[in-house]
């Protein structure tokens, strides 16, 4: 499946694993909209949607830095339109962008409950929901959601019940989307790894560099996606793929060159038994 002049566009791309996908796919001469806030390079985090989408072109694709905060429905909408003025349509939508507090019950402020929902689940409804009409018309047409396995055991609820259901819901989105558009070909499907990945959350949010030392490069999701995504649309929708699974599947076992440090112990991500 060849993803030449595919326009594929991917929500929280200016950093980490949406970056790493878009790098991917642009290595195949895709189009790659940028879309996320970063407009100025935070030192904690780096990289903005300009530096991302250059990044992009410099791989072999087309890069379209967009500004956008998911949570505003103009925005999105302003965002497509955008789009599909540059590109012609949209063939990819990738569901990245996402909010995480690992607080308990009584630790969880109302605004951070709000920031989640509004990101993970109220915006990844609106921003497919403004994408449908264009993949009706894409090749190949795929949404990909970066969002957990259903695993409902009260250990992934008890710690961090707010993320976890936040994080729950864009699964449920997946599943309900895979049946709603099946009939018209576009395959909804979500995609999670298996051990953490090198990313700034896990960085500055979760372990510091001592869990990035015991984390896999975002590329193994990139490459994941890559399979995914080549799979054709009528037949590949309604998983919620794990990485490693993905690989298995294909026959490929060997995924040590993803690990930061050779040799070193993998620390399992969550919502992953």
């Amino acid at each position: 499946m060849s993803f030449k002049g595919k326009t594929v566009f991917i929500t929280g791309a200016s950093r980490g694993i949406g970056k790493a996908i878009g790098l991917r796919l642009a290595k195949e001469g895709a189009n790659i909209v940028v879309a996320a806030k970063s407009v100025e390079e935070n030192p904690k985090l780096g990289g903005t949607i300009f530096s991302s989408a250059s990044d992009m072109t410099a791989a072999g694709g087309k890069g379209l830095a967009i500004q956008l905060d998911i949570r505003n429905e103009e925005q999105i909408q302003a965002a497509v339109e955008k789009t599909v003025a540059e590109f012609g349509g949209i063939d990819i939508l990738i569901n990245n962008a996402s909010a995480i507090t690992l607080s308990a019950t009584e630790q969880t402020e109302a605004k951070r409950f709000d920031l989640m929902y509004d990101i993970n689940v109220r915006g990844t409804f609106f921003m497919t929901k403004a994408c449908i009409p264009h993949l009706r018309k894409g090749n190949n047409p795929h949404i990909l959601t970066l969002s957990p396995p259903l695993t409902m055991r009260a250990k992934w609820l008890a710690d961090h019940v707010a993320y976890t259901i936040s994080k729950y819901n864009m699964s449920m989105l997946t599943l309900g989307w895979s049946s709603e558009f099946k009939k018209e070909g576009i395959a909804a499907n979500a995609l999670w790894p298996q051990t953490t990945i090198d990313t700034a959350a896990v960085r500055n949010l979760l372990g510091g560099q001592a869990l990035a030392k015991m984390s896999r490069k975002p590329d193994i999701l990139a490459d994941a996606a890559h399979i995914i995504l080549s799979k054709p649309s009528r037949e590949c929708t309604g998983n919620l793929f794990v990485d490693e699974d993905v690989f298995a599947a294909e026959g490929i076992t060997d995924l040590s060159k993803y690990s930061v440090t050779p040799g070193a112990e993998l620390f399992k991500d969550l919502f992953v038994d």
